[in-house]
């Protein structure tokens, strides 16, 4: 998450102090991600040297130092939206991690390790839409972040299932050692 940028969007709609920064970042984001409000004004600090924001110019550090975005700011936040993340590398995920290590660990039934995370994420997706049928409903802003939270969680899940039914498979019949090397070559990325 780029707490930078997010605070350039809400500049975008007009000068804002730090601590009212802070609020509407919360609520944006469906008071799912809070955020410090010292990380707020060392974040104000940093656009404000690099001269994406300006400031209203009162008392060096007060909590009513009223910020705006400047063409720069616009410039990145423009340039930010309308970029892609990059996503050609898978990501460290620790639970792929924690199955590829159980993998390793003698004695351990890697598919138990699989199922007590399966059941986990499961419950996660039930508290998640509990709470989408209580009050997402009413909150736009929640409903975003709680269909993104479920769609994550349900893919995650689907990885899980694939992954048992690749290692049951695997036990059943093992791979021909010639073909390992190929299995390599298919997943390298280039760029």
């Amino acid at each position: 998450m780029s707490v930078r940028h997010a605070l350039l969007a809400l500049l975008s709609a007009g000068p804002k102090y730090g601590f009212q920064l802070r609020q509407e970042f919360e609520a944006s984001t469906g008071d799912v991600w809070p955020l410090n409000v010292g990380q707020v004004y060392s974040t104000l600090q940093r656009l404000e040297h690099s001269g994406q924001i300006e400031s209203d110019g009162s008392a060096a550090d007060s909590p009513q130092k009223s910020f705006r975005i400047t063409s720069e700011g616009r410039k990145e936040l423009d340039h930010w939206l309308r970029t892609p993340p990059d996503m050609t590398s898978p990501p460290r995920d620790e639970l792929v991690i924690k199955v590829l290590s159980a993998m390793r660990v003698p004695e351990v039934d890697v598919r138990d390790v699989i199922q007590v995370h399966r059941r986990y994420l499961v419950e996660l997706m039930q508290m998640w839409t509990r709470l989408k049928e209580d009050e997402a409903e009413f909150d736009l802003t929640l409903a975003l972040v709680v269909d993104a939270e479920l769609f994550r969680l349900d893919s995650v899940i689907r990885w899980l299932d694939a992954a048992d039914g690749r290692l049951r498979r695997a036990v059943i019949d093992p791979p021909i050692p010639s073909t390992v090397p190929l299995l390599r070559r298919r997943i390298v990325v280039r760029r």
